[in-house]
Parts: structure tokens; C-alpha cells; sequence
């Protein structure tokens, strides 16, 4: 399961940034999938458990937004949105077109426990 491994290099960045930030736990993790991000939405949920089991991790709340494709036509230079399958400027119809968004999995925000000794040194 690929999403499996995306979870697993997720959990590798949210923990660098838990110790950075001398974090007791993640609360909640926010991600932005696009479209043409290659990760399937459901399957990451279902393999996030897996992944942060037994990590500092484990209790966090996982939300996944999902985000807009937008492409930017190289004929009228207009950016418009577009579908997965169909990669046309939606002003003028023209295929050239190059995508400006919905390509990436992106990792929004944290919500982190601090300890108070923690937060003091901060």
C-alpha cells in the first residue's frame, strides 16, 4: 500500500517538528491532497493508524482537505480550474495548459501538547 509509505515520511516530519518543539503529543495533524497528488484520501486515513502507532503521534486527529485543480493556460494565460481527466483552460478551451495546483500533499498544521516546563523554554 503506497499510502502506507506516505504515512510513514509524514510521521518522520511531524516528529522532527514535535521534538523541536519539546511536544508531550500531536493532537492533530492537517493535510491539503490535490487531486493529482497520487495519494487516495480514504487509503491514507486507514493506513495512519498503522504508521503512528506507538509514536507520539498515535492520539493525533488526522484531517484531510482536499484541494482545487487550477491550471494556467499557456494561449490566454488565464488560470482556471480543471478536472483530473481534463486538463483544458475553461476560458478558452485550449489544451496547452500547465498545472499550477493540485499536484502536491502538503502538510498544513500541527496542533502540538506542550508540557509546561516545555512551553516555558520556548
Amino acid at each position: 500500500m503506497h499510502e502506507l509509505s506516505v504515512c510513514l515520511s509524514l510521521l518522520q516530519q511531524v516528529e522532527a517538528i514535535a521534538a523541536e518543539r519539546h511536544a508531550a503529543a500531536v493532537i492533530r495533524i492537517e493535510l491539503e491532497v490535490g487531486p493529482l497528488s497520487g495519494v487516495e484520501p480514504d487509503l491514507l486515513r486507514n493506513a495512519w493508524p498503522l504508521a503512528a502507532a506507538g509514536t507520539i503521534a498515535e492520539p493525533a486527529e488526522l484531517s484531510i482537505n482536499s484541494c482545487d485543480l487550477v491550471v494556467e493556460c499557456s494561449e490566454c494565460g488565464e488560470q482556471t480550474a480543471a478536472k483530473a481527466n481534463r486538463l483544458l483552460c475553461a476560458s478558452c478551451g485550449d489544451y496547452r495548459t500547465r498545472v499550477v495546483s493540485g499536484e502536491d500533499l502538503t502538510l498544513l498544521r500541527l496542533e502540538l501538547e506542550t508540557t509546561p516546563k516545555a512551553a516555558a523554554s520556548l
